[in-house]
This record gives C-alpha cells, structure tokens and sequence, in this order.
C-alpha cells in the first residue's frame, strides 16, 4: 500500500514539474509576443505616422493605439496570469493578490492616459467622440475593467470580505477578466482597421492596394490576436491553474496512512 502511494506521490510531482516547464515555455512566447505587439506598434506611429508628441495634434493621438495595446492587452494580459505561476501555488497568496492588483492598475493608468490622448486629439479638432463600434467596444471594456478592479481590490483583497461571498464572486471575476480581454483585442483590431481606413483614404495607395504600411499594421493585429489567444488558453489549461487548498498537502497524510 506504501508503495502505491509513493509512485502515486511520485507521478503527480512529475505531472506538476511537466506542467510547469510548458508554463514557463509558454510564458517566453508570450513575452515575446506582447513585445512584439507594443514595439509594432510604436514603430508604426514612429514610421508611417510621423511620431509622437502632446500637444492636441494628430501627433498626439499616435499615443492612443501604443498605450492601448499595452495597457489593455500586453499589461492586463500578463496581469491575469499571476495565478498561474507555478510559486503562487505555495505559501500565501496575500503577495500575488498585491502582484495581480498592482499590475491590472499599471494597466488601468497606461488605459487612461491612452484614452486621453484620444479624447484630446478629437476635442482639439472637434472631431466626434464615442461614435464607432471600435470606441464601443474600447469604452466598454475600460468600463468593465475599472469595476473588475474595484471588485477585485472590495472583495479579493481586503479582508472583510467572508469565504462564502468570494467562493461567489470568484467565477464571475474569472469570467470578466477573460470577457475584459477578449473585448479588448476586437477592440484593438477594429481600432487598427479603422485607422488605417482613415489614413489611406485619399492616398495613391489605398488600402484595398495593400500598402506596405496596412500589411504591417495588419501583421501587427495578428499579433495581437495570437497574444490574447495564447493568454486565454494558459487561463483555461486546467493543469495550469492554482490548486485549490489542500490538494498538495493531503498527497502527504494518504503517505503516512500508508506506512
């Protein structure tokens, strides 16, 4: 019986160091991705859009697309996957609550200054705002975002919160945080999209031409598709997720009882 247990005990710590090392691997294509995403992106502006400044111009909306895409996607989309570091499956979760807090709220600022670098530019050349799906979607999802947060810092991480009324909230506040993302990424692609059908209107190249300037801004939307898509696959791997409590340390007594 012993015996039985030990290769049982041996088999799952070999399941979890497997585990681990795709967790790992997949986490350097995905930093690398999400840099990727946000270099793309700077470079378009830098290169084909003439640069960045903040002075109300056209110059200053460049800031909008590069803070959004890190903000929205590349910051919140490595924010949502601190539980799925194999340490924070040990010891207390008090410092990776603080971790998933602080990086969800770096994303929430470069959001919000992206946001006014956009609303800036329009209201300098009194251009409408918040009519087309992409500011719907965009709004949308900053709106959630900033209840998710809320929720997240009311519930989650203060401590007044009881066992009962988290056990409640927690798959709702897994689900919006997949829900957030997703409405991010249509977002940041119908923004890409809507860009590029402005900026290459009057052009001698238009954008049914497929300039070199839309492959690349196409090319850098499929990055960022393929960056969320890898971030809601590592949030739905069940080997991946954190343990709930007490299934890595019962393995130990079912020993003892063994011997």
């Amino acid at each position: 019986m012993g015996k039985n247990f030990s290769d049982f005990f041996l088999s799952s710590e070999c399941m979890i160091r497997m585990a681990s090392g795709w967790f790992y691997l997949s986490c350097l294509l995905l930093g690398s991705l999400g840099s990727m995403c946000i270099l793309f992106t700077i470079y378009w502006m830098q290169y084909w859009r003439g640069g960045f400044a903040w002075n109300g111009s056209i110059y200053m909306f460049n800031w909008h697309p590069v803070l959004m895409v890190a903000g929205m996607v590349v910051f919140y989309g490595g924010a949502s996957l601190v539980y799925r570091l194999p340490q924070s499956w040990v010891g207390p979760k008090l410092p990776w609550k603080l971790l998933h807090a602080a990086l969800h709220l770096m994303a929430f600022i470069l959001t919000v200054v992206g946001l006014v670098a956009v609303f800036t530019f329009h209201n300098h050349g009194k251009i409408a705002n918040l009519y087309s799906l992409h500011s719907w979607l965009g709004i949308t999802a900053v709106f959630l975002f900033a209840c998710q947060w809320c929720l997240g810092f009311a519930v989650f991480l203060l401590p007044w919160a009881s066992m009962w009324l988290r056990s409640l909230l927690k798959p709702i506040h897994v689900f919006f945080g997949a829900a957030i993302l997703s409405l991010s990424i249509a977002s940041v692609i119908s923004g890409i999209n809507e860009k590029l059908f402005f900026s290459l209107k009057n052009t001698t190249r238009p954008y049914n031409s497929l300039p070199s300037e839309a492959v690349f801004a196409n090319s850098t939307g499929m990055l960022v598709v393929a960056f969320g898509l890898l971030v809601l696959y590592i949030l739905l791997a069940s080997s991946w997720k954190r343990p709930e409590p007490g299934i890595l340390t019962d393995r130990q007594p079912l020993l003892h009882d063994g011997e």
